[in-house]
């Protein structure tokens, strides 16, 4: 069993907004990070010998900051590496990783059947996949907005023109969102999403829709930070990404999974108890050949990030960082 069975569905750098939008997500990650502990119990990466090369990562946009922090921490620890990292979305991991452009695919969702099956076609063989952060995937409003929190279903409602979920009707305002004030009652919902080869686009269309259709209304950003940018400039506006990247100009909607639930918030305590709805792993995907060793920049690269240290810029970059126990079973497949 892995982890995503055991917590619910856990299982280029998109385009810089504005350098204060960046600023304010370092610097709600920070806070966050006060809060949250790596587990003690994590070993402490140890440097090896003969480690050098070039080390290239093809993935998530998701996983934009933590893969730069990663990888800048690994260079000062191993200065003749050289590395790269391009975040245009987990779609493009696969390809790489088949095509041979990168060692290191980071994904924000597990690989589809298909991507599998092709990368087996060229190879003969599986690629491996480990498990490197705990994300809860957050529903963002205006920092105004005094919307308690939404069902699942109303959430589809409010996305999905196909209301999988079972919700009677569409929602377009807020009214119909459960606001009743004057101020919010009659306001049309303005929505934010990510483009079709996000990883984060993926999940959510499979676990907030029931696999159903989003509305053509829905405004699709190249990475996570536009969602932000957009939520937090428009006072109408919701839309969904990381809880990385929350800022101080967003506002997290806590989510039930139905009607009779309560509101969970996105916690990585909630998601590792399996009570968040949006909880999911992020992961890296490596060419390992069955009953071989990865390479050593490889391997020790995921040593590095599958380590205290490794871990602490998980939480330094507002995700959630892996118990032990995780760890151990994630370091075996290297």
């Amino acid at each position: 069993m892995n982890l995503g069975d055991k917590v619910g569905w856990f299982g280029k750098w998109g385009k810089i907004v504005s350098g204060a939008l960046i600023l304010g997500i370092w610097l709600g990650a920070n806070l966050q990070a006060q809060t949250v502990q790596v587990d003690p119990k994590l070993p402490d990466y140890e440097k090896v010998p003969g480690v050098s090369g070039n080390l290239v990562g093809i993935g998530s946009d998701t996983l934009n900051i933590m893969m730069d922090m990663w990888l800048k921490e690994f260079q000062k620890i191993y200065p003749t590496v050289t590395a790269a990292y391009r975040g245009e979305g987990s779609s493009t991991a696969p390809p790489a990783l088949i095509e041979g452009t990168a060692q290191l695919g980071p994904m924000s969702r597990a690989m589809k059947p298909e991507e599998i099956d092709k990368f087996e076609k060229k190879f003969g063989y599986k690629p491996t996949q480990i498990i490197v952060a705990i994300d809860g995937l957050a529903v963002y409003v205006h920092k105004d907005n005094p919307i308690k929190g939404l069902t699942m279903a109303q959430v589809d409602a409010i996305f999905s023109s196909t209301r999988k979920l079972g919700y009677p009707s569409d929602i377009r305002t807020w009214g119909e969102a459960g606001l009743s004030a004057p101020a919010w009652a009659n306001l049309p919902i303005s929505l934010y999403g990510r483009n079709s080869v996000s990883g984060t686009y993926a999940f959510f269309k499979e676990h907030a829709l029931g696999k159903g259709d989003f509305k053509d209304t829905v405004k699709e950003q190249p990475g996570s930070a536009g969602v932000i940018h957009g939520v937090a400039n428009e006072r109408a506006a919701i839309g969904y990404s990381g809880i990385g990247y929350r800022t101080a100009d967003v506002r997290v909607v806590p989510l039930a999974k139905s009607a009779d639930s309560p509101f969970v918030e996105p916690t990585f305590e909630n998601a590792l108890k399996g009570e968040y709805p949006l909880a999911r792993s992020l992961y890296i995907y490596v060419n390992k050949k069955p009953n071989e060793p990865l390479p050593l920049l490889v391997a020790e690269f995921l040593r590095f990030v599958l380590s205290k240290q490794g871990q602490q810029i998980v939480v330094k970059d507002g995700f959630g960082p892996l118990p032990l126990k995780i760890v151990q079973r994630e370091r075996q497949k290297l």
